[in-house]
This record gives C-alpha cells, sequence and structure tokens, in this order.
C-alpha cells in the first residue's frame, strides 16, 4: 500500500501541521479551490491565510486557481452567493498572491456537442498546465464537485508520482500535496442534487473497464459508496453500464457522527440494490465517514481481493461510484488511483462512472450556518522521505509531522 503510512489532521491539529511544513523555507503555492456556492471554502481559505499571516511563513510566490462550472442550474439566492463567494476567496488571497479562473463545463471549448467526459478532461489538464516549479500544492475540495475533484486529485497524483513502484514514490521529489476540506456531512445530506444528466461522466484516466473491447467478457465488480439523496443518479449508473449478473458491493459510512446513517441508507437504497439486483448483505463494506485512510485501505483491499481472485478466470473489471461524502471519496480517489495499473497488458482495468447532476439544491441559511471541521490529507511531499518513513516503522499509522 502506497499510504502505509500517512498525515492526517482534523481540527486544531491542522494549524500546527501547517506551521510544521512551512517553517524555515521559501514557499512557491498553486492554491486550487472551487467557485461554487459552498461557502466552507471561505473557511479554509481563512484559516489558511490567518496561519501564514500570524506565523509570517516565507511565501516568494502564490496563485489561486479558482476552478468554476457551467452547465448547472442555481436559485439566483445560490448563483448570488457563488460571485460573493468568488470575490471573498480572491480578496483573502490577494495579500500573499494572484487569482486565475478556469472554468469546467460546456463553455470550456466552442463545440456544443462535446461529451461531458471530454470536458472534464480539458478542464483538468488546463488546471494541471499551472503544475510546474512549486514547492507546495493545495487543493481545496470544500466547493468543488464530487467529480471535479476526483479528476484533480488523481491527475495531481499521477502528475507528481509516475511511477507509483519506486520506494521513495510518495516523496515526489519534495513537491507537498495537501488536501483540504471543510467537512459537515449532516450538511452534505441536505445538499439535494436533482435531475441527473443522461451523459456519463467518466473520470479520465478510469475508463478502461468499460470502454476497453478486451475487457468487455470479463467480470465485473460495481463499488457503489452510497450516500444521501443520490439514488435517481445510481440508478442512472446502473442502467448506463452495470451488467444484471455484475458482483456489487455497496459501501456505507459506519463508523459516523449519526449512528443510525447506515441503516437509513439501506434503506433508500433498498429497492435498486437489495430487491431489484438481490445483492447479498454480506456483500456490504463499511468505510469510517471521517476517516479518508481508512476509507482508502478498506476500498483498495477490497479490490486487490477481487483483482487477484478473479486473475484465475483470465482477469476483471473493477468498478467504482462514488456517491457519499467528502472524506469518503477522498479515500476512493486514492485507493482507485493506487489500484490503477501500470501496465498496458493487464488482466484488469478500473472505471469510475457517475452521472452528474444538473441541479443543485441547498439552503443558503443552511450553509452560512454550518460550522464544519477543516481537515487536511497531505499526501506527498518531505513527510514522506524514505529516512522519515523508516523511522515510524511499517505499520499503517500516521506519520509524525
Amino acid at each position: 500500500m502506497l499510504w502505509r503510512q500517512y498525515v492526517f489532521r482534523r481540527g486544531q491539529e491542522v494549524y500546527s501541521t501547517w506551521d510544521r511544513l512551512f517553517e524555515h523555507r521559501p514557499i512557491r503555492l498553486l492554491f486550487i479551490s472551487g467557485r461554487g456556492f459552498d461557502l466552507r471554502s471561505q473557511r479554509v481559505m481563512n484559516a489558511f491565510i490567518e496561519n501564514v499571516r500570524e506565523s509570517r511563513h516565507n511565501i516568494q510566490e502564490a496563485k489561486l486557481l479558482l476552478v468554476g462550472f457551467s452547465g448547472y442550474q442555481l436559485s439566483q439566492e445560490l448563483i448570488d452567493q457563488t460571485e460573493e463567494n468568488a470575490r471573498a476567496l480572491e480578496s483573502s488571497f490577494a495579500g500573499i498572491g494572484s487569482t486565475e479562473t478556469i472554468s469546467i463545463g460546456s463553455g470550456t471549448i466552442e463545440e456544443d456537442d462535446v461529451s461531458a467526459s471530454t470536458s472534464l478532461r480539458l478542464g483538468a489538464n488546463a488546471v494541471l498546465t499551472h503544475v510546474s516549479d512549486q514547492t507546495d500544492i493545495i487543493l481545496d475540495v470544500s466547493s468543488l464537485p464530487r467529480v471535479v475533484y476526483l479528476a484533480l486529485l488523481t491527475g495531481l497524483l499521477h502528475k507528481l508520482i509516475p511511477d507509483k513502484n519506486k520506494p521513495d514514490a510518495l516523496f515526489a521529489g519534495g513537491v507537498n500535496l495537501q488536501v483540504l476540506v471543510a467537512e459537515d456531512a449532516a450538511l452534505d445530506a441536505t445538499i439535494r442534487s436533482e435531475d441527473p444528466s443522461n451523459d456519463l461522466i467518466l473520470i479520465p484516466g478510469y475508463s478502461s473497464a468499460l470502454h476497453a473491447e478486451s475487457f468487455q467478457e470479463k467480470p465485473l465488480v460495481w463499488f457503489p459508496v452510497l450516500g444521501e439523496n443520490r439514488v435517481s443518479q445510481l440508478q442512472k449508473v446502473m442502467s448506463s453500464v452495470i451488467p444484471t449478473n455484475a458482483e456489487i458491493c455497496p459501501i456505507l459510512p459506519h463508523p459516523s457522527q449519526d449512528p443510525r446513517r447506515a441503516d437509513r441508507l439501506l434503506a433508500e437504497y433498498r429497492q435498486p440494490l437489495f430487491d431489484a439486483r438481490e445483492t447479498p448483505t454480506t456483500n456490504i463494506l463499511y468505510a469510517h465517514e471521517a476517516h479518508p485512510f481508512e476509507a482508502y485501505r478498506q476500498l483498495f483491499g477490497a479490490m486487490r481481493r477481487y483483482r487477484d481472485s478473479l486473475s484465475i478466470m483470465g482477469g476483471c473489471r473493477l468498478v467504482v461510484t462514488p456517491l457519499g461524502s467528502k472524506l469518503i471519496t477522498l479515500g476512493v480517489g486514492l485507493a482507485c488511483f493506487e489500484i490503477r495499473p501500470s501496465d498496458m497488458g493487464a488482466d484488469y482495468g478500473i472505471a469510475i462512472p457517475y452521472v452528474e447532476p444538473t441541479r443543485y439544491v441547498a439552503s443558503p441559511a443552511a450553509l452560512r450556518a454550518s460550522n464544519p471541521e477543516i481537515s487536511c490529507l497531505l499526501l506527498t511531499g518531505d513527510a514522506y522521505d524514505p529516512g522519515a518513513l523508516a523511522a515510524v516503522g511499517q505499520n499503517p499509522t500516521p506519520v509524525k509531522l
């Protein structure tokens, strides 16, 4: 496992992590955030800028990339809040660097008939072209749609870790990649995604299991990661690419801050998964709601077991559909990045299909009232220097930073 040792901090621990990470060195920073309606991105930005000012970190250069989106139907209140949020983020960042906006969606290129997957790939590539000689890259997913931050997360990891088999792969030349999220699972459950698109979106680089002709006859194992108010999206994916003979392994959030959350999700998804497809309850997997590295270990372990056991049948297709909250989804992204075969001749493939909603419904009052906890995942960089890892041993554990 790549992240057998890891750095994951929550709450006040995030500030001390930044102090240790940034002290006594010049910083060239690329900060990527969403130009969306979710005000939690302001919480992250304000916390980061406050830390930079109080600790007087040496910021040599810094750029903020605001990733905007087209093609969504929003209420006028949410449209206004999106503009207000963007102005606030740019204003906060102005003290340390400049801001540039990149749009992902139909407005990114001239052709009207471009597919959603192509738009996502072009938008993600536009962001990745800004990765050059930075010492630090921060991806704040608080106000990014699920497909966008998964595309950016996996794209950044592929760029920084071209060879996953190297002993010092996570050192990544000393480039520190952080993922930040202001997590409030209860708020995520109230944001409704409606009117799922007819277009299936595939995360760039994760489509071989569904598109490659050589895989079409191989058994398919599907891992839908369940979250509230996503049944219509799950059904669209199911009807589009999941055959009736697929092995289905639903993933539920447990442990959870709400101990009954998994039970309610089982009831919500009962018809499509358990009544219509007769999925055995013994296939259910559980992933920690608030610990992405635990979710990563659970999913990666399950995919690896199916890959190995089905190799005797000539291989398999591993398909993951992320519908859960942000921290679980980040763990899903890490697992899919690691399991993705490096060898073009591998007998298995992986795909991440998703159906994006065309309309989001959220309460501006609930967004303003949210009191999220900031979490930080440090995925590459100095903390993964081979010497530092040797000092903490080989058991799955947080790296001391």
